[in-house]
């Protein structure tokens, strides 16, 4: 239970610009919260140096073998879940590079599970159970700023030399004192009072969006703007891992179809292929010697 001395943080504070909420017509309403969402970005760009330097070092963890880890409680855990598993077939990432680790388990996925976020306790065992180290990046997301589980989580990652960011939308956050970085967004009081899910849900996907992203394109899985190590697991994306190969390298579909086969369907040794003329095992050792990087196996500045 918060001590009623305690200030609120801002994403608990009343918004003057709704404070007729419930009175207004549906048009109205929503026109209120999209003018609202819009100062979203303007307040996520101003954690930028703080995205940018989290992002320089999570290339160099998970370079070295190590794991991005999102933790939080509720919807800013919700997430961090959800950005972790996009990684595996936007990026072709293996299910235990990114982790989303969710204060209740799978089961606060889609119901509270009570005290489980008012547990620091509980955060330095879900990070014990994954055998967080050195390698890896811990990353605290906390709408307020002061969740306990969050802390514990961060506190522990600290200990065993894990490097760690704090994610909260309020000025001043506690958990920013647990942390190496301090992303702090600032989006003012919520249309609807504490609900957190709104503009402090939109940007900390923003920032997250941003750090798993940035760290992806850091480790080569990008190519020019193509996601060039996505996962053709349905009909959806065999046609976008053909369609990738095609807009890499100015080939006919039918011949983008007959490398990704030769590849194994991955689509970064196909256009190596197709843009020096080599064999899948030619592209694939080509990618090797440069760490996986297209432009460099193409040998493009």
């Amino acid at each position: 239970m918060i001590d009623a001395g305690i200030t609120a943080p801002t994403t608990e504070a009343r918004n003057p610009d709704s404070a007729d909420l419930d009175a207004l017509t549906p048009l109205a309403l929503v026109t209120l919260m999209n003018t609202e969402d819009h100062a979203v970005a303007d307040a996520v760009a101003a954690t930028l140096p703080a995205i940018a330097e989290i992002v320089t070092v999570a290339t160099q963890r998970l370079g070295r073998g190590g794991r991005l880890l999102y933790c939080g409680a509720g919807t800013s855990g919700r997430l961090g879940v959800l950005d972790a598993a996009e990684c595996p077939p936007t990026f072709g990432t293996s299910p235990g590079q990114v982790v989303g680790v969710l204060a209740g388990g799978n089961t606060a996925m889609f119901e509270a599970v009570e005290g489980a976020e008012d547990s620091a306790e509980l955060g330095v065992a879900d990070l014990l159970a994954l055998g967080v180290n050195a390698d890896d990046v811990v990353i605290g997301i906390a709408a307020s700023g002061r969740t306990p589980y969050v802390i514990g989580a961060l506190d522990h990652a600290r200990s065993v030399g894990a490097a760690t960011a704090a994610l909260s939308c309020n000025p001043h956050a506690a958990i920013s004192d647990h942390a190496d970085v301090a992303i702090e967004v600032d989006n003012g009081p919520e249309v609807l009072t504490g609900s957190t899910r709104l503009k402090a849900g939109t940007s900390q996907k923003m920032v997250l969006n941003m750090i798993s992203t940035a760290t992806m394109v850091g480790l080569g899985k990008v190519f020019g703007n193509l996601m060039v190590d996505v996962a053709p697991t349905n009909v959806k994306l065999r046609d976008r891992a053909q369609r990738i190969v095609m807009a890499a390298t100015g080939c006919t579909r039918e011949a983008a179809a007959d490398a990704l086969a030769a590849a194994d369907n991955h689509a970064k040794t196909a256009i190596v292929m197709i843009l020096c003329g080599v064999d899948a095992a030619q592209a694939g050792q080509r990618l090797t010697d440069h760490h996986g990087f297209v432009r460099g196996a193409v040998g493009r500045p």
